[in-house]
């Protein structure tokens, strides 16, 4: 069996170190990618194509895992040479999901959508939906944790969302929150008050999502522009757009930062030495 990955960021490189430790012929194309990615992919170990048409052409199952504004695209480009599955596993709503697997034109599509964090390699949870779902579940037999929770597609990709506007909501709120306290002396104090209504694990766990944060503002961002999507079309989204912009305005702030801070501290510096380059005040973001 030979799986595809379109796109070489976290979730692929990650995924293919486990299947590649299982003896699965993993493969990806990474013509136009930036320098990081090929050096990445190139020290990975997996099969590597001249372009993502030809992937395409030799995958039993093609993975799609790019940043969500390159969903569509990416399946334009691929969808009349897919031999195989093609599975959307990018963090974009349901009407995204379904725009970009109609122009898989054999329509053996799946979409997916990955529960929790892909550091846990082939155990993280992945949920699936679609007629096409089990046979992406095959992987399962080495290593992987998929599950199908339906028939439609769009409703893996809905969970996803949903769950992202609360975690992704609550690293919004302990951004600004601690912050502030981090502004007036105060951040250790509040951190440990906040534990002790919220749990003992609250502090690592607050520390966590917020250096995660600087890291990933950017991708952030645009999922929580597909939430926002989501959430339009049945409810009010106010909350989800609050927390859009949280997240574009720490992207442009540290959008340079390739290293994982060792601490939050290490975050709120950044954001302040950013502050001082563009003399902007303090107040907000």
């Amino acid at each position: 069996m030979k799986i595809g990955f379109l796109g070489f960021g976290e979730v692929a490189s990650t995924l293919s170190k486990g299947l590649l430790k299982h003896g699965v012929n993993v493969a990806t194309c990474v013509e136009g990618r930036s320098s990081e990615t090929k050096e990445l992919a190139g020290k990975s170990g997996v099969t590597l194509y001249k372009s993502n048409k030809e992937l395409a052409e030799v995958s039993d199952i093609l993975l799609s895992t790019v940043t969500p504004s390159q969903s569509i695209i990416v399946a334009m480009e691929v969808g009349d040479h897919v031999n195989g599955v093609y599975v959307d596993m990018n963090n974009v709503s349901p009407r995204t999901v379904k725009e970009a697997l109609s122009y898989i034109h054999n329509g053996k599509t799946v979409d997916a959508s990955i529960i929790g964090r892909v550091k846990k390699g082939l155990s993280v949870h992945i949920i699936t939906s679609g007629n096409y779902a089990c046979q992406f579940t095959e992987l399962n037999k080495y290593g992987m944790n998929i599950s199908v929770i339906g028939d439609e597609l769009g409703q893996a990709s809905a969970i996803k969302m949903l769950r992202s506007s609360f975690t992704k909501g609550i690293s919004a709120l302990l951004l600004e929150t601690l912050y502030t306290a981090y502004k007036m002396g105060i951040d250790e104090e509040v951190l440990n008050i906040i534990a002790e209504t919220e749990g003992e694990n609250f502090k690592d766990s607050a520390i966590s999502r917020i250096i995660s944060s600087s890291l990933h503002a950017k991708r952030r961002c645009e999922e929580m522009e597909e939430v926002v999507e989501l959430i339009s079309e049945n409810g009010n989204p106010q909350m989800s757009k609050a927390t859009v912009q949280v997240f574009k305005l720490l992207y442009k702030k540290i959008d340079k930062l390739k290293e994982r801070p060792k601490t939050y501290k290490e975050v709120f510096k950044l954001m302040e030495r950013e502050y001082k380059k563009n003399n902007i005040g303090n107040n907000g973001y």
